[in-house]
């Protein structure tokens, strides 16, 4: 059965609640999803998953230094994340605070690593942002990338 991993870095909650919205997309597909913390998660756990989303704060218009490291670490495994899904959502706490910028640093990093994303023509294009706590909205919005991603990784299975 195909596998999930949600990884996020949260300080205040809103990026927890945004990781929590996308789980429960990815349940929705009847698909096993792990959601963890950046820091109960090893680059070489990203390996035994068919998609990988991640979510972080915005910090100086890019991801959390704790969601760049576990990235920085993952280089050991480089080739090997190849044809798994990914996705990846932010939070910040201003608009126009960078939350579009540290989605795309964080698609970058999953496109290296060969892994396939997927946009959306609806809605937040490249993933869910969110400003301070996510509303109803916002939680849909990452609600529906779980099952996207979920979706994609049914049919690459």
């Amino acid at each position: 059965m195909p596998k999930v991993l949600i990884i996020y870095y949260s300080r205040t909650g809103n990026t927890k609640a945004m990781a929590e919205a996308v789980e429960e997309g990815v349940k929705s597909e009847s698909v096993d999803v792990q959601c963890n913390e950046v820091k109960d998660v090893s680059a070489k756990e990203l390996l035994q998953y068919d998609g990988i989303v991640i979510g972080s704060p915005t910090y100086y218009g890019t991801m959390a230094g704790e969601i760049k490291i576990l990235l920085d670490k993952s280089v050991k495994h480089h080739g090997k994340l190849a044809g798994k899904v990914g996705g990846a959502f932010s939070s910040s706490g201003i608009l126009g605070g960078g939350n579009e910028t540290t989605v795309l640093d964080i698609l970058k990093a999953l496109l290296v690593h060969g892994m396939i994303i997927e946009g959306s023509p609806m809605g937040p294009h490249y993933g869910p942002v969110a400003i301070g706590r996510p509303d109803t909205g916002n939680r849909t919005q990452c609600f529906d990338l779980g099952k996207s991603v979920a979706r994609l990784v049914k049919r690459l299975a």
